[in-house]
C-alpha cells in the first residue's frame, strides 16, 4: 500500500554507548522526540542511522524499537542495501520487525551496469511484500530507462535522488510519471536537502529527507512550512543563516553528514554517543561552530515569529 508522507521526513541517528553497542533507551527517546515533533515519516537505520555499520541482529532490534515508539502514528521505513544477500536478509528482518517499507540503498562497492541494477532491485524488492523506495546515488545511478523498469516492479513505489543531477532527475520524473504511474513518489535525498529543495520542487520532486530534523526539528519544520506557504523571505533567511553554513561545515570532513547530526542530537539533550569507524566525530572546534550555526538559525526563526505577532 502506498503511504502518505505529509511533512518533513525524519532520519534518526542510531545512538551508541561508549563501548560501541546500540543504546536502545536513547534510541527510543530520540525517535519519540522526533515523532512528537510531527514528521511525515520515520526512516530508521538508513544513511544517517549508520546502516552500513550494523549487524543484522542490531538492525532488527533498531527497527523494532522505532516501530514500537512510532505506534502507527507515521510510516516507518527501514534501510536495506549492500550485497544482494545482505540486502535480502535485512529486508526480511525489517518485515519481521514491523517496518512499513524499505529504502533500498546502493549495492556494495562494485561498478553497476543498468541491467544489474534492475536485477538487484528486483531481487531485494522480491524478498518481501513491503513497499520499496529506491535510492539513486553513488554506484546505483539510474537512467530514464532503468528507472522506468524498476518503477514497474509491483512493490516499488518511490525514487529518491542523492546525485544532484537535476537534468537526469527531471527526465526520470517525466518518464516514470508518463509511462508508469502519475502518483509515483519522488524524494530529494541529498545531504542537507533543504539547500536544494526549491530546485527539486520545480522539477516535480516535492518530498525530501531532513537530517536536520534529527537535532533541530524546529528549524526543519520552519523551513518546510515556509516552502509550503510560499514564504521565500523566511526560507531564504534560514538558508543563509543555518542550512548553507551547515553544508559548508559538513563538507570539510567526509562523513560529517552523519557525525555532525549525531553530535547535534547529543547537544539537544539525548546522548547519541560516537559514530562507528570509519566515520569520525567532529572536532571540538567544529562542535562549537555547529552550536553557533544552530543558534543563528534559531535567531532568524525567533525574529520571524516576533514579527508575526
Amino acid at each position: 500500500m502506498r503511504p502518505t508522507f505529509d511533512g518533513v521526513l525524519f532520519f534518526p541517528v542510531t545512538p551508541f554507548t561508549d563501548s560501541g553497542s546500540v543504546d536502545f533507551d536513547a534510541l527510543a527517546r530520540h525517535v519519540a522526540k522526533g515523532v512528537e515533533a510531527g514528521p511525515g515519516g520515520v526512516f530508521i537505520a538508513c544513511g544517517t542511522g549508520e546502516f552500513h555499520a550494523m549487524e543484522e541482529h542490531e538492525f532488527g532490534e533498531v527497527v523494532r524499537t522505532a516501530v514500537e515508539v512510532a505506534a502507527g502514528r507515521v510510516p516507518v521505513y527501514a534501510g536495506a542495501g549492500g550485497s544482494v544477500a545482505h540486502a535480502e536478509r535485512f529486508a526480511k528482518s525489517a518485515k519481521e520487525s514491523g517496518a512499513d517499507g524499505l529504502l533500498l540503498l546502493p549495492p556494495y562497492l562494485v561498478e553497476v551496469p543498468q541491467a544489474g541494477l534492475i536485477d538487484y532491485t528486483r531481487a531485494v524488492a522480491g524478498a518481501t511484500d513491503l513497499p520499496v523506495i529506491v535510492y539513486n546515488r553513488n554506484n546505483a545511478r539510474f537512467t530514464e530507462a532503468s528507472a522506468v523498469a524498476v518503477a514497474k516492479i509491483d512493490n516499488v513505489i518511490g525514487f529518491k535522488d542523492g546525485t544532484g543531477n537535476l537534468d537526469m532527475v527531471a527526465r526520470i520524473v517525466q518518464a516514470v510519471t508518463d509511462e508508469v504511474d502519475p502518483d509515483f513518489l519522488f524524494f530529494n535525498g541529498l545531504p542537507t536537502a533543504e539547500t536544494t529543495q526549491q530546485a527539486y520542487r520545480a522539477i516535480g520532486v516535492p518530498l525530501y529527507s531532513s537530517a536536520t530534523f534529527a537535532f533541530a526539528p524546529d528549524l526543519a519544520l520552519a523551513f518546510y512550512d515556509a516552502l509550503e506557504a510560499g514564504n521565500d523571505e523566511l526560507a531564504n533567511a534560514l538558508l543563509r543563516a543555518f542550512f548553507q553554513p551547515l553544508v559548508r561545515l559538513r563538507d570539510t570532513v567526509p562523513g560529517y553528514a552523519v557525525s555532525l547530526v549525531k553530535a547535534g542530537v547529543t547537544m539537544a539533550g539525548i546522548p547519541a554517543g560516537p559514530v562507528r569507524p570509519p566515520l569520525v566525530m567532529p572536532t571540538p572546534e567544529d562542535l562549537t561552530q555547529l552550536q553557533s550555526i544552530t543558534a543563528a538559525g534559531r535567531a532568524v526563526l525567533a525574529d520571524a515569529l516576533s514579527q508575526a505577532v
